[in-house]
């Protein structure tokens, strides 16, 4: 009987080098991917670079991984889909002061569809990737739950997969503990000194957001107004694209009293500043919907929502408001509600599904 045959995301990193490990393991026709996102590795410097420094997807690594374990690996350009689906994404977002997430939309627009594609067009069933995360079944259906370790969950840059392609994704270190994965690690020879993880942007390598978005989009700088919440005038800003809500450092300006971006209004080129308090909203809007549970559309639903990967779950009440959007009732106010953001909506360890935050 021939064995199952996987397409592996290798990004060459821990988890999907360790990922790749399993599924041999467990006795799957393994093929490697690295799907190439960004600029090309310099392989005349690499040499002298630390791993984790040569780019946001290592394919030294992920080569070397495949090698040990015996299995095919190639590298795929999807550089034309990052830059339309993620890149164009996020400066087109901080123009319209909003705050995007570029992760979510990636895993969206180009890292999962890219390999179902590429799976399709090769007739090969299953798919997998290194993430924390869980495939499980309910009624009858595949359904998207969060990883083993609450620490490394990542469901949350996932909830926009489509309900289609659950029953083909394999995610084999979604069950394990992170420091298991490490010592697997270990054993396949990596560097796992020198493999810290990444919090940054892959495409942010050097500066911050905002260094980036000004090479990329000159127009950003274009100065207006720092305001209170009553319109009082309190000094300049650089324009509405560096600016994001909870923002306290950066802003330069002396009022005796601790100030924050509580929101930023393209349309009059003006940012709004506030107390830490008012940063506090107690319901926002949710539109660009993904839904595993249809049902939240027709009627008032009690959940847990997460609006951001770094923060924990907060218990609300969703209710429908039209077709594609619902309105989120906080039990507690949420802080620096970001627009652009996603709100994802769980119910003990399921992902009922999310979307991105409108309107607060």
């Amino acid at each position: 009987m021939a064995r199952p045959t996987v397409l592996l995301g290798m990004s060459g990193g821990v988890d999907s080098s360790v990922a790749a490990a399993i599924l041999v393991r467990q006795g799957y026709d393994v093929h490697g991917v690295t799907l190439q996102v960004w600029e090309h590795e310099d392989e005349t410097v690499t040499a002298s670079k630390r791993w984790e420094e040569r780019g946001c997807c290592k394919v030294g690594i992920a080569r070397y991984v495949a090698q040990t374990l015996k299995i095919p690996h190639e590298v795929v350009d999807t550089r034309e889909a990052f830059r339309a689906g993620v890149i164009d994404d996020f400066l087109a977002g901080y123009l319209e002061g909003t705050t995007p997430n570029p992760c979510v939309r990636c895993n969206e627009r180009v890292k999962l569809r890219g390999l179902i594609e590429l799976a399709d067009e090769r007739g090969i069933n299953f798919v997998a990737t290194g993430h924390y995360v869980r495939i499980g079944q309910s009624e009858g259906l595949s359904t998207l739950q969060r990883a083993a370790d609450a620490k490394k969950d990542q469901s949350y840059f996932l909830y926009r997969l489509r309900q289609p392609w659950l029953s083909r994704l394999l995610f084999p270190v979604g069950g394990k503990q992170k420091i298991d994965v490490w010592q697997e690690a270990e054993a396949l020879g990596l560097p796992v000194d020198e493999l810290k993880e990444s919090q940054e942007i892959c495409f942010v390598s050097h500066g911050d957001y905002r260094t980036f978005i000004e090479k990329e989009a000159p127009d950003a700088k274009k100065s207006g107004a720092f305001v209170d919440d009553e319109g009082r005038y309190l000094g300049d800003h650089e324009g509405v694209a560096f600016y994001t809500p909870g923002q306290r450092r950066g802003l330069g300006i002396a009022t005796g009293r601790r100030l924050y971006v509580q929101q930023v209004q393209p349309a009059t080129n003006t940012v709004v500043l506030g107390t830490e308090e008012s940063l506090r909203r107690s319901q926002c809007d949710v539109a660009d919907l993904n839904l595993f549970d249809p049902s939240l559309l027709t009627r008032s639903t009690e959940a847990e929502v997460k609006v951001r990967y770094a923060t924990p779950v907060s218990p609300a009440t969703l209710q429908p408001l039209s077709e594609g959007t619902l309105r989120i009732l906080f039990h507690t106010p949420q802080r620096a509600l970001s627009p652009g953001q996603s709100a994802v909506f769980y119910r003990n360890d399921h992902v009922l599904g999310g979307g991105i935050i409108q309107s607060f």
